[in-house]
C-alpha cells in the first residue's frame, strides 16, 4: 500500500487546513484495532504493534491521524460473521481499544459523548469512540448492551455481511423480513441507553424497520449512495429520504466497491449474489484470474467519492452527511490512502463550491448534532 502521495498546495488546501484547524473532523469507521490483530508481529499486542510509527503497509497511525487533523475518530470492535463466540470476541477487541487509550492518553482521551470531540479538539487530542461492529457479540442477551454501553462502547452496527439471529444483512440472504421482534427491542435498548445505532450492513428493510422505531436519530457509519454505485452496502434512494426526517447521517466511505460503479463491476466474478466474498474462496486467486480475462482493477478516486457527497447533499440535504472511511489496511481510492487526507477531501469540496458552513457540517457538526439528541434520552 502507498502512502498517501503531498497534495496540491493551492488555495483551496490550504482553507481546507485552515477549516480543520477551527472545526471538529469526525471520521465515523475504522478498523485499526482488527488490523492490530491481524499483524503478524503483534497479534493485538498494542505495545509491538507501535502506534507512534508510520505503518506504509497500513493506511492508520498516530502520525498520520494526526496529520490528518482528526477530533474524534470510531474505532471498531469488529466480530467476524458466524463467529462461534462473538461476545468473547468483541470483548477481546475492546480491552484492545482501551489499551490504546491507556498507552497513548497524551494523543487520545475517551469518546463517550459529543461533549469529548469538542474538549478533544480543544486540548489538541483525539476523542476515541468505541463501537461494535455486528450486533452478534449480544449473544441474543438484551442486556448485554448495558454491559458494553459501561464498558465504553457508544454505537453499535446491527451485523455485518451475515444475517444473525435477529438482523438480515444487507450481503446476505434474509431470514426475518428485516427486524426479528428481538431485533426491535435492541432498537428500543439502544435508544433508551443513547447509544448510537448503525445501519451500515443491514438490508434496506432493517433501515426501514429502524427509521419506523427509533424515538433518536440513525446513523449509517460507512455507506454511500447507491443510486451511484449499486453495491448492495450502499443506501437506496427511497429509504435516503427518510433520512432527514429522522435526523439521522448518512456518512460516506471510502471502500472502492461502494464508490465506483466499474470497480464494483470488475469485482462482481469474485463475489455472491448478495455482493460478499464466499466462505472458503482463494480471494488473490479469484482476482488474479479476473485480471487475466478483464485486465487491472479499476480504481475509485476521491473526485468519485465527492461525487456520492454532492449526491448525498442533494438528496437527504447538508445537514444529513458526514465522513466514515472504513480504513480497514486495504486497497484505498486514489486521493484517499490513509488518514492524512482528510484536508485533501476537504479542499475537494472547496474547488467544488461547497460553502464553509456546510463544510463544517460534513466534517463533524452532523455528526455531533445527531449525537447530542441520541444522549438525551
Amino acid at each position: 500500500m502507498a502512502l498517501a502521495e503531498a497534495p496540491v498546495q493551492d488555495n483551496a488546501y490550504a482553507a481546507a487546513l485552515a477549516l480543520l484547524d477551527r472545526a471538529p473532523l469526525i471520521d465515523g469507521h475504522n478498523d485499526l484495532p482488527y488490523v492490530i490483530r491481524l499483524n503478524r508481529a503483534a497479534k493485538g499486542d498494542v505495545g509491538t504493534y507501535d502506534l507512534t510509527k508510520v505503518h506504509a503497509e497500513g493506511d492508520t497511525d498516530i502520525p498520520r491521524m494526526q496529520a490528518g487533523k482528526l477530533a474524534g475518530q470510531f474505532f471498531a470492535a469488529y466480530v467476524p460473521p458466524n463467529h462461534p463466540k462473538p461476545a468473547g470476541f468483541a470483548l477481546a477487541q475492546i480491552a484492545l481499544m482501551r489499551d490504546i487509550l491507556a498507552r497513548h492518553a497524551d494523543v487520545f482521551r475517551p469518546g463517550l459523548s459529543a461533549h469529548d470531540v469538542t474538549t478533544a479538539k480543544a486540548e489538541g487530542r483525539i476523542a476515541l469512540f468505541m463501537t461494535i461492529e455486528n450486533g452478534s457479540a449480544l449473544d441474543n442477551e438484551l442486556d448485554a448492551l448495558d454491559a458494553y454501553y459501561g464498558l465504553g462502547v457508544r454505537l453499535m452496527t446491527l451485523c455485518h455481511n451475515g444475517t444473525h439471529d435477529w438482523c438480515d444483512s444487507a450481503t446476505d440472504a434474509p431470514r426475518h423480513n428485516g427486524l426479528s421482534a428481538f431485533g426491535k427491542d435492541v432498537i428500543r435498548r439502544m435508544n433508551k441507553l443513547g447509544m448510537v445505532i448503525d445501519l451500515a450492513h443491514v438490508s434496506p428493510k432493517v433501515m426501514h424497520d429502524a427509521l419506523d422505531l427509533s424515538t433518536a436519530p440513525l446513523v449509517w457509519s460507512h455507506s454511500n449512495a447507491f443510486s451511484l454505485c449499486d453495491h448492495p452496502r450502499n443506501v437506496p434512494d427511497d429509504v435516503l429520504d427518510r433520512v432527514a426526517g429522522n435526523g439521522g447521517v448518512v456518512m460516506a466511505t471510502f471502500v472502492p466497491d461502494f464508490i465506483s460503479q466499474a470497480s464494483r463491476d470488475w469485482h462482481r466474478p469474485a463475489k455472491d449474489q448478495y455482493g460478499k466474498t464466499p466462505e472458503g474462496m482463494d480471494s488473490a486467486k479469484a482476482e488474479a484470474e479476473i485480471v487475466a480475462k478483464a485486465g487491472p482493477r479499476p480504481k475509485a478516486t476521491l473526485p468519485q467519492y465527492c461525487d456520492h457527497l454532492d449526491y448525498l447533499a442533494k438528496r437527504v440535504g447538508h445537514d444529513h452527511i458526514g465522513i466514515g472511511s472504513d480504513f480497514f489496511g486495504w486497497v484505498n481510492p486514489d486521493g484517499l490512502e490513509d488518514t492524512t487526507v482528510f484536508p485533501a477531501l476537504i479542499a475537494e469540496l472547496i474547488r467544488r463550491g461547497w460553502s464553509e458552513e456546510n463544510l463544517e457540517k460534513l466534517a463533524g457538526g452532523n455528526m455531533l448534532r445527531a449525537m447530542r439528541a441520541i444522549e438525551v434520552r
